[in-house]
């Protein structure tokens, strides 16, 4: 295995795996890949991968992952297309722990696989028993009831398709909240990434006490509601309501790029919004971070720097690895300050100020001029990750707010992300593998392995989900209308 590279990051295997026959067409499911050597280039792979990823081993140690090969891999008997192979790897990335390490089939074969297989016409809900529940049907040639519980698809129960699932999808640790939501919006494209390999779905259902089985025909991606559509990154990613003596703050994305594109400015949004809040006294403030995927992380500091009065911390520091610090030399150190070995492992000094500041978040951090120190509540669930979920676990960690909601998607301690370089796999599958380990300035013995647990945890029910009922809000203008009286 070849080494990952700072910043221009590529690695690859050093021996192809794969056979082609000699008429096939080369796709996802005509490429062969030969069973003899898998086992050994997987773990060759998953070496590679440790050898620049400083959270690796963070959740399962190197014992357990070989482990893991070997009862994945030693079974495969006969040549396997690039498609199965992709399936038995997605497992093992997700098992990192890590939101931000992943791998995902090339351009050229999801093309191939999207011209393929239709997606199961249907979304889902998935309550806290893990049973589905169907919400929304695109099928045209038979109508499936709504609410109807999902019992099995083409035979298999729907309990081993979701642990399917679940053991697939990436998130921090041992979470859970992030799997859940993601399925709720996207049951179909991981079904037919991880299961599917049909049009017609035979869906085994229960509608009010009676079973019945509906048959589907598959429907293509165009009818399913599109990322930046959830996301709404075409609006505006920064609000203030203020209603009496309450302040609604939305908080959609920290990315710069994001708020910048619809002519927005997070700095002084939120100083002016500051600014606001206590010339006019305000008593009480929510903040809405439901669906914030993060961004940038100067800009997540900048918010929890106003519920401060004093300097604090933020990150408690920032490691690579051995590998990757040995390559901050010559032309490197134009851009980063040499990583310093402590308490056996590396750590960031920082970078050339011209280059970026996320360096400077593990040092002492300044309370903002306007703080404010009236009653706040934060709202959150489990697409609350990476720098939305740092700044969640500060606030809760020094108590500066109440946590509503479900349980953060990304880690109360910190995650692994920064420098993130991107290779392939024999053209087949791309990795992307994060380089820096940020450890938030929090309890290291807390909710170690989850996000941030809210202090009063809401989650809507299928009825709530289905109406689109704001059960979080509901709950803290309640709580807040009860704390008058």
């Amino acid at each position: 295995m070849k080494k990952i590279i700072l910043i221009f990051g590529y690695f690859a295997l050093t021996t192809p795996l794969y056979t082609v026959a000699q008429d096939a067409k080369v796709d996802v499911f005509q490429k062969k890949y030969a069973p003899d050597s898998l086992n050994i280039q997987v773990k060759e792979l998953m070496e590679g991968i440790g050898s620049g990823h400083p959270g690796m081993y963070r959740y399962t140690d190197k014992r357990e992952f070989d482990f893991l090969i070997d009862s994945t891999f030693t079974t495969v008997t006969d040549s396997i297309s690039p498609l199965t192979y992709y399936r038995l790897l997605k497992p093992l990335f997700a098992k990192i722990g890590c939101l931000h390490t992943s791998i995902e089939l090339s351009e050229a074969n999801q093309n191939t696989l999207n011209d393929s297989l239709k997606l199961i016409p249907i979304e889902v809900f998935i309550d806290d028993e893990k049973r589905a529940f169907v919400t929304k049907n695109y099928a045209k040639n038979e109508t499936i009831p709504l609410k109807s519980e999902i019992l099995a698809i083409n035979g298999q129960s729907i309990a081993a398709i979701l642990e399917t699932l679940y053991n697939a999808i990436p998130s921090d640790g041992y979470n859970q909240t992030l799997k859940t939501l993601l399925l709720n919006y996207r049951f179909a494209l991981w079904y037919r990434s991880m299961i599917s390999t049909t049009n017609r779905f035979e869906i085994e259902a229960r509608t009010k006490g009676l079973r019945k089985v509906y048959n589907l025909t598959g429907v293509s991606n165009d009818v399913f509601p599109t990322f930046e559509t959830l996301e709404r990154e075409n609006e505006n990613q920064l609000n203030l309501k203020i209603t009496n003596d309450i302040g609604l703050l939305t908080v959609r994305s920290f990315a710069k790029s994001t708020i910048k594109k619809n002519d927005q400015n997070f700095d002084k949004f939120i100083k002016n919004t500051f600014k606001q809040l206590n010339q006019k006294q305000i008593e009480h403030v929510i903040i809405d971070l439901r669906n914030n995927t993060g961004g940038t992380d100067g800009n997540a500091v900048k918010l929890a720097s106003y519920f401060f009065e004093q300097p604090f911390r933020y990150w408690a520091k920032i490691e690579t690895t051995e590998d990757i610090a040995a390559q901050v030399k010559g032309f490197s150190r134009l851009f980063y300050k040499k990583p310093v070995l402590k308490d056996s492992s590396y750590h960031w000094r920082g970078s050339r100020w011209w280059l970026t500041k996320e360096f400077n978040y593990y040092r002492i951090q300044k309370p903002a001029k306007h703080n404010y120190k009236g009653n706040v509540y934060l709202i959150t669930n489990g697409f609350c990750m990476s720098s939305c979920a740092d700044v969640v676990a500060i606030l809760s960690y020094n108590k500066k707010a109440e946590v509503i909601g479900t349980e953060t998607g990304g880690g109360y301690q910190g995650n692994t992300s920064g420098l993130m370089p991107t290779s392939t796999i024999n053209d087949d599958m791309q990795i992307t593998i994060p380089l820096n380990k940020y450890t938030n300035a929090v309890d290291p013995n807390t909710n170690f392995g989850r996000g941030t647990i809210p202090d009063v945890r809401i989650r809507p029910t299928l009825d709530d989900w289905m109406n689109k009922k704001d059960v979080e809000l509901e709950y803290i203008m309640k709580l807040i209308k009860d704390a008058k009286r």
